[in-house]
């Protein structure tokens, strides 16, 4: 023993030695923005406070700001992100960027962060690891099947290493099911907890996945009566599949909108009349937690300490603290409000009937961000590697938001011929890649915008040690030393990084960071798993 522990002693200086090659950015965070590479690569701190212990972040505002040096530029190299991350367990905001050099006007760089995603009615990625890197490259959408016999895919969520679908399957004698991607074409059918026509919304709540039942109006959307007018109004909690165990019916409610966890708790809101919104207390219980004067809150999103809804009934937005609901403001020319999206570190919101997308200001101010196309309603709207992309009715298009007022067609999704609306309406990130629901075809899309890897399971809370690598034609990521995902090959010259941009710690494209940062270290090599485990 005493041997092996010499042995060890001896091989020490030697390992540090190897892990300290090609290191070109060391930023301890503590107590200043220092870089401790020997490089000179030194950070500005834009508002955080810096310790003993590292940069506490408030998820609001304040990052260390790196100058895009030509020392730091990154070309088509292989290179390592590691860092030291620390995030609360019950937290009343998304955990939001690591690490980015990002220009989004090019769509040049990488980013690195924890992504939470809330589409529309579903919690569609929650506190999800992801990498990616881009030079303005993009693919296009791809059809990734049908989930049985949908007519709609309502919500969409990454979970536990899985992709899962709910759908409304309007028939007589169908229901909504909730079905599992199983890679082309396929999804495998989980079930049917209840006998109404469409599972409305998902989420993630406690490491389980929870599914709202909803007796789904296909008026609403230009549609046939569904004669299945079985009433919906209640959650359940997945157990495996075809298993499902009832949590419950939300009030005297038949259809199901929004679910969000807030500060540690589920919440769920009412589709249609009567309005009201829900905190779940376990077993079959929800407590009702009011409404807005009344009116409906639809969709459901987390953001700067604050529970914030949609609304369907005067165009509305809401604010929920934990004790009540107030209005935050109107927005112009518009009825209804749909979907929420954090990017770079603002609130935006998806509307009808112009097919606009705004975003909060603060103290009830509301910028206008544009129109999509010339469509009317704007729904999904989602972050994916270092973009923000929204869905829209009644030609089912995704759009890429530019900036200011500028939205770019990605593409159209559903071309069923004779019919008034087609929507695409839930997005998740899975797998590197954007994936999309329609109406009324009922197919799943799925788009890759440069290239990103994503581990697809919840992070959890405490410290964690991450780490991203671009190694030869992959991407990688670890989580606290070991290997978490790897994407899909690539060919390395295609994506040439070099930009002007700064690069910044504890901001990005999606949030500012909410937690603790220290020891960032950049390193233009792809260390070995050895060395990243060590």
């Amino acid at each position: 023993m005493a041997d092996l522990t010499r042995r060890s002693l001896l091989a020490a200086p030697a390992a540090v030695a190897a892990k300290s090659r090609g290191l070109i950015g060391h930023w301890r965070l503590e107590g200043d923005a220092r870089d401790s590479s020997g490089l000179g690569n030194h950070g500005e701190n834009r508002g955080l406070e810096l310790t003993a212990q590292g940069a506490r972040c408030n998820g609001r505002s304040g990052y260390v700001e790196v100058p895009g040096r030509p020392a730091l530029q990154l070309g088509t190299e292989d290179f390592t992100l590691a860092a030291r991350v620390h995030t609360g367990r019950d937290m009343d905001d998304v955990a939001g960027d690591i690490v980015s050099q990002y220009d989004p006007a090019a769509r040049r760089g990488f980013t690195f962060g924890i992504k939470t995603n809330a589409v529309t009615f579903s919690q569609s990625n929650d506190r999800h690891l992801q990498f990616g890197i881009d030079n303005g490259r993009m693919g296009e959408w791809q059809d990734r099947g049908r989930p049985g016999k949908a007519i709609f895919v309502l919500g969409l969520i990454a979970f536990d290493g899985e992709l899962y679908a709910g759908t409304c399957e309007a028939g007589k004698n169908e229901a909504g099911h909730i079905y599992r991607y199983a890679g082309g074409g396929n999804w495998q059918d989980c079930g049917a907890p209840d006998k109404a026509n469409a599972i409305s919304s998902l989420a993630e709540y406690q490491g389980r996945l929870y599914a709202a039942s909803t007796r789904y109006n296909t008026a609403g959307s230009a549609l046939e009566v569904s004669p299945n007018d079985h009433p919906g109004g209640r959650v359940y909690r997945y157990e495996g599949p075809g298993r499902w165990t009832d949590c419950g019916r939300l009030g005297d409610s038949a259809a199901l909108s929004g679910m969000a966890v807030y500060r540690g708790r589920l919440y769920a809101s009412s589709l249609y009349a009567p309005a009201g919104t829900f905190r779940y207390e376990g077993g079959q219980r929800w407590v009702p937690c009011g409404t807005p004067g009344g009116r409906r809150v639809e969709a459901m999103a987390v953001y700067n300490g604050g529970l914030y809804g949609t609304g369907y009934d005067a165009g509305e937005v809401y604010r929920f603290d934990g004790r009540e609901w107030s209005t935050i403001g109107r927005l112009p020319e518009t009825t209804q409000t749909y979907g929420f999206a954090i990017y770079q570190g603002k609130l935006y919101v998806s509307t009808w009937p112009n097919a606009r997308v705004y975003r909060y200001d603060g103290d009830h101010n509301w910028a206008d961000c544009g129109r999509l196309g010339d469509e009317k309603e704007t729904m999904g709207l989602a972050v994916y590697n270092g973009k923000m992309y929204g869905g829209t009715l009644p030609l089912a298009e995704v759009y890429r938001y530019e900036s200011g007022a500028a939205w770019t067609r990605t593409g159209r999704l559903d071309r069923t011929p004779d019919v008034k609306y087609r929507r695409a309406w839930c997005m998740a990130v899975f797998q590197g890649k954007l994936f999309c629901g329609t109406l009324p075809s009922g197919h799943v899309h799925s788009l890759e915008a440069g290239r990103s890897v994503t581990h697809d399971r919840s992070l959890p809370s405490g410290w964690r040690h991450l780490a991203a690598v671009r190694a030869g034609g992959a991407l990688k990521l670890y989580v606290d030393g070991r290997l978490a995902a790897r994407s899909a090959p690539f060919e390395p010259r295609d994506f040439d990084l070099t930009n002007t941009a700064p690069l910044r710690i504890g901001f990005g494209d999606h949030d500012y960071f909410n937690g603790i940062v220290r020891d960032v270290r950049l390193y233009n090599r792809a260390l070995a798993d050895s060395e990243i485990g060590a």
